[in-house]
């Protein structure tokens, strides 16, 4: 018996998956009489083991193997790698002065106290509109008591997702040294 698993991750290289096909395709080969007519796909897990009163598991139909080989690559040097200066030498390091920077800061500070207040003054909004899960119903929410849920239910996530926004804000005025009242 046999079983391979597949990575989840998408950035499996070509190698990788060539050497386990040839694994695949060796193992097959050398049990033919026992998995070339049945080979079991459960999720992730490749199996010739008898997987049939299992509903999450389904047969493959293995018509004819096909052989992919691997593709060689040249080991890379061990000489280190030249410097960004030394590669472009039209490029010229740029340092941006204290003064600069200061004034960078100080714009990205109003700018993040600027955002606190409007997304505290729209959940103000928001917690006002929601009235504490009893918010008032509008003209077309009368008949269709579904569009009134579907609205509460909105408005509970707006709400959720402005706290959250509030929370991230004030974690970085935080980071600049700047406190917030909540």
């Amino acid at each position: 018996m046999f079983a391979i698993r597949r990575p989840c991750s998408h950035s499996v290289t070509r190698s990788f998956w060539a050497g386990a096909l040839a694994a695949l395709v060796g193992t097959v080969a050398s049990t033919a009489s026992l998995a070339q007519d049945r080979l079991y796909r459960c999720g992730n897990l490749y199996t010739n083991a008898d997987k049939s009163a299992d509903p999450a598991c389904i047969r493959l139909g293995i018509d004819r193997i096909t052989l992919v080989p691997a593709q060689l690559q040249e080991p890379k040097s061990a000489a280190p790698a030249k410097p960004a200066a030394a590669q472009s030498p039209n490029r010229t390091a740029t340092r941006v002065s204290t003064l600069a920077q200061t004034q960078k800061d100080s714009d990205s500070r109003q700018i993040l106290e600027a955002e606190w207040r409007k997304t505290r003054q729209r959940l103000r909004d928001l917690q006002m509109e929601y009235n504490q899960g009893e918010p008032e119903r509008l003209g077309s929410e009368r008949s269709n008591p579904q569009k009134y849920l579907d609205r509460v239910a909105t408005l509970q996530s707006s709400i959720v997702r402005t706290e959250a926004d509030l929370t991230g804000i004030r974690r970085e005025l935080a980071r600049m040294g700047v406190v917030v009242q909540p």
